[in-house]
């Protein structure tokens, strides 16, 4: 199926040749990718290939939770397809995204550095808030929402995540820990399933979900009747089923396609008095499939219930689709309607901020001028570009919010708090930095011995942290009081003499800035020691332009 829509034009792109990218799902039941053509002078993409294949990550050790070898190895096998038929095809680039089974697993870390090593392929592990952000990415470019609400559920093998939204900013994400291979690997060893087996099943899925519904009809404004949009592959199964059963054949696209409460109710009822073997005799039935189709109906049918929604419309695009619209937004290739993803990643690092009652004024001040000494000594001592500068300023931003908890090491604080934050529109690689850099903008710099910088995926990870957590300790020492004392700095640089010089523009000209100037240099030691240079400060009694 060939499949192209269209976004909000960015006039600046438009001149852009067309651009092949490819996109992968490490999901819990099965490894999927999608090719597309993107058009910057639409901007659209079409989807020109489509790839799946189901390893089971998470038919995990029941022990310890691991990912299992012989499994490992199917994913790397099928990984290694993958890039060869986006290599056959063209594809500039490979942008491949792990979920739950992984992101759960002990040594999921472990498994993607193994990709990476076998592969050359990076490998992003996204929390299940920023699964269910891209999810809403995805719809919404296969799916015309009217300024209307939507609830979206997109049942997986390890988790289900409920969205609403209206077109625009989602108004809720959620991801709750049942999915289809989650559930039949824990609660299901009758076949048919016994009916003391069934209701447990029903209860605890139930139970699991009520939480997560609450939290989105809380959102929904009086009166509001939203559609409800069902993706992801147990749901086009069901789907599938329900039409072959119904209509005798298959629509193509099945976008669009309508599965009723009453329908899928019977269907659940009728799946679960199914052997193993009588379910996979169903026509459009996979032998894959067929093992936890019945836990994921069952999800389905208590989400619906709960939700108090007789039918659901189906959706063609969901996660993979959603990796390649936030590419885009990521380079610049699509406008406002979907918004950009700095603004992603603004939004939801204030909200943190706010959470944990940030000073924001100081922050921001904090941030701005980590950024400004970044963008000086850019090309001068380091080479990092536009996304390390990003991390840079989130971490900037959040660097003080572990006062929330304590004064004393409080930087340590920090690294926790921003650790297990949801930032939306960040990988957990990229938080994971930006919680390093918070944790050592202050006290020790960086060692090989702290558990939480050796843990960092790659040495080029361990570097950034390394330079740029330098940079963010000047930044604090610049606004030492919290006042706003210095206005602004100048960096000039001395190759011959390997020094930095940093002239200070003080806001009000009677200041002096002592204490700015000796927190600088108390905090220069670790500056000088990763740069190999010597850092000299001077107040300027004059305004001086800026570079």
């Amino acid at each position: 199926m060939v499949n192209t829509v269209p976004f909000a034009k960015n006039s600046a792109s438009s001149m852009e040749q067309d651009r092949i990218i490819a996109a992968i799902d490490l999901g819990t039941n099965s490894l999927h990718m999608v090719i597309v053509r993107i058009q910057p002078a639409l901007p659209a993409f079409t989807i020109i290939a489509r790839e799946k294949e189901t390893v089971r990550l998470g038919d995990r050790c029941l022990e310890t939770g691991d990912l299992k070898q012989p499994v490992m190895k199917r994913a790397i096998a099928a990984l290694r397809r993958f890039q060869e038929i986006a290599k056959s095809l063209n594809a500039e680039t490979t942008i491949a995204v792990a979920t739950s089974a992984v992101r759960e697993a002990p040594n999921g870390r472990d498994f993607l550095a193994q990709i990476e090593e076998q592969l050359d392929l990076a490998v992003s592990l996204i929390s299940g808030q920023e699964e269910a952000r891209r999810i809403y990415l995805g719809v919404l470019s296969g799916m015309e929402f009217n300024n209307q609400p939507h609830i979206i559920i997109d049942i997986g093998g390890g988790s289900t995540e409920l969205i609403l939204g209206d077109g625009h900013e989602p108004r809720s994400l959620s991801s709750t820990k049942v999915g289809a291979v989650r559930l039949t690997a824990e609660f299901v060893t009758t076949d048919p399933i016994s009916t003391p087996e069934f209701q447990y099943l029903q209860a605890f899925v139930r139970g699991t979900l009520e939480r997560s519904v609450d939290e989105l009809r809380a959102q929904l404004l009086p009166g509001e009747l939203p559609r409800l949009v069902g993706t992801a592959g147990t749901i086009e199964t069901l789907a599938t089923i329900n039409a072959r059963e119904k209509l005798g054949m298959v629509p193509n696209p099945l976008t669009g396609y309508q599965l009723s409460l009453k329908d899928l109710r019977e269907l659940v009822s009728r799946l679960r008095k199914l052997s193993y073997s009588e379910r996979l005799a169903i026509p459009g039935m996979s032998d894959r499939r067929s093992e936890i189709i019945l836990a994921g109906a069952l999800i389905l049918q208590e989400a619906m219930t709960l939700l108090g929604m007789e039918s659901l419309t189906i959706c063609e695009r969901s996660l993979r689709e959603g990796v390649i619209v936030d590419w885009m937004l990521t380079h610049g290739l699509i406008e406002d309607r979907l918004r950009y993803q700095s603004s992603v990643r603004e939004r939801s690092t204030f909200k943190i901020a706010q959470k944990y009652q940030v000073n924001l004024e100081a922050s921001e001040r904090v941030a701005t001028f980590a950024l400004s000494l970044f963008d000086q000594t850019q090309g001068i001592l380091h080479n990092w570009g536009v996304e390390e500068r990003e991390l840079l300023w989130a971490a900037g931003i959040l660097h003080n919010c572990g006062l929330h908890i304590s004064h004393s090491s409080h930087h340590k604080h920090s690294y926790y708090l921003i650790r297990n934050s949801e930032l939306l529109g960040y990988t957990e690689t990229e938080i994971e930095v930006i919680a390093n850099l918070a944790r050592y903008h202050r006290k020790s710099a960086p060692k090989k011995k702290h558990d939480n910088y050796r843990n960092l995926p790659t040495k080029r990870y361990r570097q950034m942290v390394s330079q740029l957590s330098a940079l963010l300790r000047l930044a604090v020492a610049l606004d030492r009081r919290q006042i706003g004392a210095v206005e602004r700095v100048n960096c000039e640089y001395s190759q011959e003499f390997q020094e930095l010089h940093l002239w200070l523009q003080p806001a009000n000209p009677d200041d002096e800035c002592i204490l700015e100037r000796w927190s600088l240099d108390y905090k220069k030691d670790v500056f000088e020691a990763e740069y190999g240079v010597k850092l000299v400060a001077t107040l300027l009694s004059v305004p001086v332009i800026a570079n």
